[in-house]
């Protein structure tokens, strides 16, 4: 069934009279007013066409693919893009209340999981509305907590970031990573966790890495060479290697142990067995988890060079180290098991064999780690986390009660460890920690939020329905229970993601839950493409396959439609990365049936992603534009080369940000751009871009806050979502 919006949107005296009523309800709103249209900047449209495999492509607006910091006329076209949106975000009547909601509901103290090292906890807490969450150590046998990093003070914007973070086995230093405007880019620096002195320490150019010890007095990380000619925004990143650090020494002398430089391709990540004996070299091509895996004995060492041994060849499967245990290897992986299982291998035998540990089962498992004995194992049931507690040497199994549908994460530890902590957490419930006694199974609360909302007051439901094809895909639906009870109908607003073997699970998100407060309900569609269901799940939404997540969308917003979960004219969708190409793509897809759309940090050319910084691995998940036949596949979903001419669109506001080196801001404006220059309805097609920002980790607490105030204002107003606005002066 199809849904038009023209019987509505057609006449805008009927939209006026709706506003106009809306006074009586919002006495002193905004409502009242009728909206100017945004006033597009021009935007400068050259003549770019090719012939790629027969297919004519116009590529009008590739000039906006230039890095703002080097191109005076994309600053300048930002700088006029941003105007115009702000002109027209102050006339909506809700955004001042929004801003206000939102941050209410980001104002309460919250923790991190703790990691434990010698005695001491390190963690990370936020007393509410700080740009940045400060770390903490404290003695376990003391509450006293001390404040180790506070990343506040490093700039007055919030825009320098603490990144990772992982004290040495011994608990007396921390290194940790310094982010910089959301890039993905990391300086590695080193902290005396007695005094708090900053060591000289300093690591440039690691990516992609993680932080992991060998000893007290040295660590690994990854990291890419330098970009040429100061291009480190756009330039593809290739030749990533292992490198040890030695405290006390500079950069120039960090030990390459691991590198491929005949595969400049190949991705490398270090890991190290608890007992300090193992480095585990985790190798990969892309996004895919298909993983050659490689050991290096740091016990041995051969003119200073350590020599590496091929544990598993081939990148043919996934391959997670868990942990070791008695000089046995665990590893999940989805080898022979295509919802995992886990697997061991003693490197002490003459003849090391693999050994199944747990087979698989219905349910995907997700994660696992072995502390104090026990195995931990995650599994996901339906997109939610069940967890089981296995003791290895007798294989005794017990469940680790968790509240509800959710997301549970954590667990980690050392095996010499008799606790473990972990964190739950729903749509309408933020981060609870907790920790887990592995000896007597009990769970203590180690941090509870004290909120400023009833989380009680909403419902999570799960519902089914059939896609195009007629697989059944799972939906959640969080409404308030007044809603529920009335069976009333609210404007909607639902997200998706479906890629990259990405598991959309409940989880508690501020923006959300101000879309909640103000009425309207929120849908998360398990589309094909995630990890929901194990590798095939994935691999039924991917390259040649892509179409099934944007029609499983499609039906999930038909399902809300059908079954009086949204107003006929109230319905929203939204997506971050992947999640904006899957938004740009339905949209152009069925215009008819939305009424809003938000597309943030979106892959909207997909034709030449792969050209720019980490675009090349996502041709794992999407196809190589130089294979014909994946190029006429992305031509034929392209948001940016499929926009409907003649077709009415529904108001879209796009999002980025100007240091997004992960999916680089080009996307977005080259989509924006082309949005303008079409005729395809008078609702507003505006972008918002942020400044000294990246794809999203990092970013500061105020600059949530205005975002997120701006995308649901806009939202709101073109769903018809109604506020009582009397608490805005």
């Amino acid at each position: 069934m199809r849904f038009d919006r023209k019987d509505l949107r057609d006449s805008k005296m009927t939209r006026y009279w709706l506003l106009f009523c809306s006074l009586i309800s919002f006495p002193g709103s905004l409502l009242g007013t009728p909206l100017k249209p945004p006033i597009y900047p021009q935007t400068f449209s050259e003549d770019h066409t090719e012939v790629i495999f027969g297919e004519i492509v116009s590529d009008p607006f590739r000039w906006l693919e230039s890095d703002i910091r080097s191109s005076p006329n994309v600053a300048t076209w930002v700088s006029e893009q941003n105007a115009a949106t702000d002109e027209f975000l102050d006339q909506l009547a809700y955004r001042k209340w929004f801003s206000q909601k939102i941050e209410e509901l980001m104002s309460f103290e919250r923790f991190g999981i703790p990691r434990k090292a010698n005695g001491k906890y390190f963690f990370l807490r936020n007393s509410g509305l700080q740009n940045q969450s400060q770390l903490f150590v404290q003695d376990a046998v003391s509450d006293q907590r001390r404040l180790l990093l506070d990343p506040n003070s490093w700039a007055n914007d919030g825009s320098i970031a603490l990144a990772d973070w992982e004290p040495s086995p011994d608990g007396s230093l921390l290194a940790y990573s310094v982010q910089l405007d959301g890039s993905d880019w990391r300086s590695i620096r080193v902290l005396d966790v007695e005094t708090g002195n900053l060591l000289s320490d300093k690591v440039d150019w690691a990516k992609f890495t993680a932080i992991k010890w060998i000893n007290n007095e040295s660590f690994l990380y990854s990291r890419f060479p330098r970009p040429d000619n100061g291009d480190d925004f756009r330039a593809l990143n290739y030749n990533q290697s292992i490198y040890l650090h030695a405290i006390g020494t500079n950069q120039e002398a960090d030990v390459k142990i691991f590198s491929t430089p005949d595969f400049p391709d190949r991705n490398h990540s270090a890991d190290v067995t608890d007992d300090g004996r193992w480095a585990v070299i985790t190798s990969s091509l892309g996004t895919d988890d298909l993983h050659q895996v490689s050991l290096i004995d740091l016990t041995e060492r051969n003119n200073s060079r350590w020599q590496t041994v091929t544990l598993v060849p081939g990148f043919e499967h996934s391959w997670s180290l868990i942990a070791s245990l008695r000089g046995t290897l665990y590893f999940l992986t989805n080898s022979g098991a295509p919802k995992f299982r886990i697997v061991s291998i003693n490197l002490n035998h003459r003849r090391p064999e693999w050994r199944l540990v747990v087979p698989q089962t219905e349910d995907p498992i997700s994660g696992a780690s072995i502390v104090g004995n026990k195995l931990i194992i995650e599994y996901l049931r339906n997109a939610s986390t069940r967890a089981v507690l296995l003791d290895i040497d007798d294989n005794a199994a017990s469940l680790i009660e968790l509240t509800g549908l959710g997301t549970a994460s954590g667990f980690s530890g050392s095996p010499r460890d008799p606790e473990t902590f972990y964190s739950f957490e729903s749509f309408n419930r933020p981060e609870t920690i907790y920790s887990l006694n592995l000896e007597t199974g009990e769970t203590t609360p180690f941090a509870i939020p004290e909120l400023t909302f009833n989380p009680d007051k909403y419902l999570i439901e799960q519902r089914f329905f059939s896609s195009t094809d007629g697989t059944a895909i799972p939906i959640f639906i969080v409404r308030s229970r007044n809603l529920a009870i009335q069976n009333q109908a609210a404007p909607t607003l639902l997200y998706g993601y479906g890629g990259f073997d990405v598991s959309m699970t409940p989880r508690f998100n501020t923006v959300r839950m101000a879309w909640l407060e103000a009425g309207g309900v929120f849908a998360l569609a398990n589309i094909r493409g995630g990890g929901e269901y194990g590798r095939e799940w994935h691999e039924s939404g991917r390259r040649l396959n892509k179409q099934n997540g944007f029609d499983d969308f499609i039906r999930a917003a038909e399902f809300l439609k059908l079954n009086g979960y949204t107003t006929e004219n109230g319905l929203a969708i939204e997506g971050r990365s992947n999640g904006g190409l899957l938004v740009g793509a339905v949209t152009n897809q069925r215009p008819d049936l939305i009424d809003a759309a938000h597309a943030a940090v979106g892959v909207m050319d997909m034709l030449r992603f792969d050209l720019f910084t980490a675009g090349r691995y996502w041709t794992d998940d999407y196809g190589d534009p130089d294979d014909e036949e994946d190029f006429l596949n992305l031509l034929s979903y392209s948001p940016y080369h499929n926009i409907r001419e003649g077709e009415e669109y529904p108001a879209i506001i796009v999002t980025t940000a100007d240091t997004d080196d992960r999916v680089v801001p080009g996307h977005s404006f080259k989509y924006v751009a082309a949005l303008q220059n079409s005729e395809i309805g008078d609702e507003p097609k505006i972008i918002r871009i942020e400044a000294m920002a990246g794809h999203g980790s990092g970013k500061p607490t105020d600059k949530i806050i205005a975002e997120g105030a701006d995308v649901l204002a806009f939202l709101a107003h073109y769903t018809g979502l109604e506020i009582q606005l009397q608490s805005v002066p």
